[in-house]
């Protein structure tokens, strides 16, 4: 009971860059750009997909970021019709520096363990979170 307000409060104490501080982000964006900063560039589907959101929330989510200079988007070029969405080369420095040791400690924290076990560990706090959120009698996010 004590481990998960520990691990709110101290990631709650990773305040955003400066370059970042003023664009009011939200745990969506935050899932989108450490997506992108992990992952590397992505269509809106495959953003979509991975976030267990609908494309056009993710539409939502880039179109704002990029015009406030966050996210780039160019065609592919194995499909012009497609867009690539990725961070901005100006911003993807404070963004590696802001969430990558967050990412580095799940790598180390979870690396040890088996496929199967990290599944476990994935599927916990996936019920944990449905069970929170229908306590607050909201819908539980698709699962991932």
């Amino acid at each position: 009971m004590l481990v998960f307000p520990r691990l709110v409060g101290r990631v709650k104490k990773l305040p955003p860059p400066p370059a970042l501080r003023s664009l009011e982000l939200t745990p969506r964006h935050l899932s989108l750009l450490s997506m992108l900063l992990l992952d590397g560039p992505l269509t809106v589907s495959e953003l979509a997909e991975r976030l267990s959101v609908a494309p056009t929330t993710v539409s939502l989510l880039v179109g704002e970021l990029s015009g406030k200079g966050v996210l780039r988007r160019r065609p592919d070029p194995a499909d012009r019709r497609r867009r690539i969405v990725d961070l901005d080369d100006e911003v993807r420095p404070a963004v590696s520096r802001w969430l990558a040791p967050g990412a580095r400690a799940w790598r180390e924290a979870l690396g040890p363990l088996t496929p199967a076990e990290r599944r476990v560990v994935v599927d916990t706090l996936l019920a944990y979170e449905a069970a929170v959120t229908r306590g607050l009698g909201a819908a539980p996010a698709e699962p991932r």
